[in-house]
């Protein structure tokens, strides 16, 4: 089984199932805070609760393999001023009342992993950013967006050198460069590290790449062809 904690869409049904959640079975969510010492991990109190919603929609009812789905709720006290005159804007997010709680955002997580509902809520918003991030990448930085022409075979066969290319970078960084260089995308490579000013030189048969010293580039640039060195040769023994 594959264990998943993914974004459940906010239904009439969903909202039902919210709002006969009792009020004493919403719990306060905690996060993690780093303490003053190394080891050391304080609790702070958050301004959302969450409480486990008994949901089944009908494509988790059909089949009996699908009925360890756990729908945990998460609600977050509305923060902003009501308007003059009973306006009420369009929110870009769902929200629900809770009575005397008031109005509040309104969010659902479906997931069929063996956890508390606090753990796996810090468990799914761990990949926040990530995975569009790395899209982004794939589109733009190794132009997996821009196709080179109308044929399926070409696009596919471009798609298939993206993938490795993106492989290969990765691997750049973390076994060549250091681990400075993890974070940053191919725009600060190519600024930093690929597009230095040199000039190419052909003298006794032998090829020269002569660099300016300013800066760390040069250092960078030797301490790269020395690690890219030392993985060809491979580990001893």
């Amino acid at each position: 089984m594959i264990e998943l904690a993914i974004s459940a869409d906010v239904t009439e049904e969903f909202r039902k199932a919210v709002r006969e959640v009792k009020e004493a079975d919403w719990q306060p969510l905690y996060r993690a805070v780093p303490g003053s010492r190394p080891g050391i991990v304080h609790r702070e109190k958050t301004a959302q609760e969450w409480a486990e919603a008994c949901f089944i929609p009908n494509w988790a009812g059909y089949s009996r393999k699908r009925a360890d789905y756990r729908f945990p709720a998460v609600r977050e006290p509305l923060r902003q001023r009501e308007l003059p005159l009973g306006e009420t804007p369009e929110l870009p997010f769902p929200t629900e009342d809770f009575g005397a709680k008031g109005t509040c955002k309104l969010f659902g997580i479906v997931t069929n992993r063996k956890l508390p509902g606090d753990q796996v809520i810090w468990w799914l918003r761990e990949r926040c950013g990530k995975s569009e991030e790395a899209h982004a990448v794939m589109k733009s930085d190794f132009a997996g967006g821009r196709m080179p022409s109308g044929r399926f075979g070409a696009n596919a066969a471009w798609w298939a050198i993206v993938m490795p290319a993106i492989n290969l970078n990765a691997a750049m960084k973390r076994l060549v460069l250091g681990p400075v260089w993890v974070a940053k995308r191919m725009k600060a490579l190519r600024y930093s590290f690929i597009n230095l000013p040199g000039r190419v030189i052909h003298h006794a048969r032998r090829l020269i790449i002569r660099v300016s010293d300013t800066g760390d580039a040069l250092a960078q640039l030797i301490s790269a062809r020395k690690a890219i060195r030392a993985l060809a040769q491979g580990p001893a023994g």
